[in-house]
């Protein structure tokens, strides 16, 4: 949607802080194996990369090999274009490996794993798995059988397998426990739940229904660590999908919780450069193009704290930076919350229509392209609310055409029998282009305005709008019957650059 995104990637890092200068060395002998070449694959994110180059001999032999350490995380063997068996590059990057041209495909229980604690702990708990599986399978057949009526047998499955669960648990944790600084170790520790106590009672017998959400916040990521990089290069996007729970699912989808929220994550990051600017990364992408309205302020907030301010200048370079703030300076137009600016246009009978003077509790921003095929299809829909729902929620619509064309503009109007009005955009009464005064990514693009002409929703779908004004009006009368008055939310202040001056809300 928005070209900056493209030169959002993940930069590969060659460092690794924790480890020790000696390098790397694995040496590989696949019987059956010869004369090709052979490949080290990583992960990166939700990518794949080749990180080294091997040539095999006639014996099956080569090594991978080099002065500075391999980043830890999950490793791969590529051969011919396929990917083959996995290698957990640990602190300990001196072993050797070997297996057959058949244990490439099927490497559990037929490979050799010699001077490396981190893959035989891996390769232990796949052979761990597979016995496992085998002992769930008549319990899983059970369950799965919709036929059976006999609730004691199914729960005699239930119980076999929950006791099979305990046993991998109990393998895993064996593991970290005494091994906890293998990559091995550290991987199956991401996967611990965090074990939520019951809420205490207060003196009054009384509990606090909230805290169990609080300690559960708190204690997210004990299991986690946001700022171990190698979490970053494992097969799946745990790192990604662990912050996306964190803030997609824990924290209501508001700007200022969620940038609470990034706030305290960004921290635990931080001790790691790397982890942080993955991070960064991620939740500048994540909240450019944002899932729920509304969260395009956390973006600039974002910029404005952590780019506009040179922190960032580390990784990110001009070009980049100019591409994110075209991005919030859009954004910054009309963030939900601000005023929206007026606009004065000729209608189709080259009027001078403002919006300003609309005195409706409502007004809807829309602007189209009458050459457009989806504002076509899009402001029937818009013309059908309009016709059900004027009178009951006291709405009037603005439309702005952004084609030059006055006689296109009268077509439009006739053959959609919209009765509202609509003006046209280049046919402006004031100095400022509309592009200028709102965020227009695309058309048709819809704003609401209350009776202040404050925005309170932005691009919502024309489909859900009686679903919207209805919940919003659901909201304004449980405030108004609230004792306790809250004062009216200020957007993010878009001419304030400095950390300092805007503090995340707490």
């Amino acid at each position: 949607m928005k070209k900056f995104f493209l030169l959002i990637t993940t930069v590969i890092s060659i460092t690794a802080a924790a480890q020790t200068n000696s390098g790397y060395a694995i040496e590989f002998k696949v019987n059956g194996l010869k004369d090709t070449t052979a490949y080290l694959g990583f992960y990166n994110a939700e990518q794949t990369y080749i990180r080294d180059t091997a040539h095999v001999n006639g014996n099956g032999q080569f090594s991978f090999t080099g002065k500075t350490p391999l980043p830890q995380g999950s490793y791969f063997l590529v051969l011919k274009k396929i990917k083959l068996i996995d290698i957990m590059i640990g602190p300990d990057q001196h072993f050797s490996v070997e297996t057959d041209t058949a244990g490439l495909r099927k490497p559990v229980g037929n490979i050799t794993i010699k001077n490396d604690l981190d893959n035989k702990l891996y390769y232990d708990n796949l052979a761990h798995l597979a016995e496992l599986s085998k002992k769930a399978e008549p319990h899983v057949k059970i369950l799965r059988d919709t036929t059976l009526k006999d609730e004691a047998k199914k729960k005699v499955a239930q119980e076999a397998l929950k006791k099979i669960s305990e046993e991998d648990m109990e393998f895993k944790e064996k593991i970290i426990r005494e091994h906890p600084e293998t990559m091995t170790a550290r991987l199956f520790k991401t996967t611990k739940p965090v074990v939520v106590p019951d809420p205490p009672k207060r003196a009054d017998g009384s509990i606090d229904s909230l805290f169990q959400l609080k300690y559960y916040r708190e204690h997210f990521f004990d299991n986690f660590d946001l700022s171990d990089d190698a979490l970053i290069r494992i097969e799946q996007p745990l790192y990604k999908k662990k912050v996306n729970e964190y803030l997609d699912k824990l924290y209501a989808q508001q700007p200022d919780t969620i940038i609470m929220a990034i706030t305290r994550i960004l921290q635990k990051a931080k001790k790691n450069p790397e982890t942080y600017r993955f991070l960064m990364i991620q939740l500048t992408s994540k909240y450019g193009t944002p899932e729920y309205m509304g969260l395009d302020e956390v973006f600039v907030w974002l910029y404005y704290t952590y780019y506009a301010t040179g922190e960032m200048d580390s990784w990110a370079n001009e070009k980049h930076k100019k591409n994110l703030k075209e991005l919030a300076d859009n954004y910054c137009k009309s963030l939900i919350g601000k005023t929206g600016p007026n606009l004065i246009m000729q209608d189709a009978d080259f009027q001078p229509k403002s919006m300003y003077d609309i005195k409706t509790k409502y007004t809807i921003l829309y602007f189209f392209d009458h050459n457009c095929g989806h504002c076509r299809k899009e402001t029937p829909v818009l013309v059908e609310f309009y016709k059900k729902n004027k009178a009951k929620f006291n709405v009037e619509v603005y439309a702005v055409d952004i084609d030059t064309s006055m006689a296109d503009m009268r077509a439009f109007i006739k053959t959609m029998g919209t009765t509202w009005i609509t003006v046209n955009g280049p046919r402006t009464y004031l100095k400022v282009h509309y592009k200028e005064q709102y965020d227009v990514p695309s058309f048709p693009t819809l704003y609401i305005l209350d009776e202040k002409k404050k925005i309170i929703a932005k691009k919502p779908p024309i489909e859900k709008l009686g679903d919207f004004l209805t919940n919003y009006e659901k909201i304004q009368r449980q405030k108004a019957a609230s004792a306790i008055k809250q004062p009216e939310r200020v957007p993010f202040d878009c001419s304030k650059t400095s950390v300092k001056s805007q503090p995340p809300k707490s």
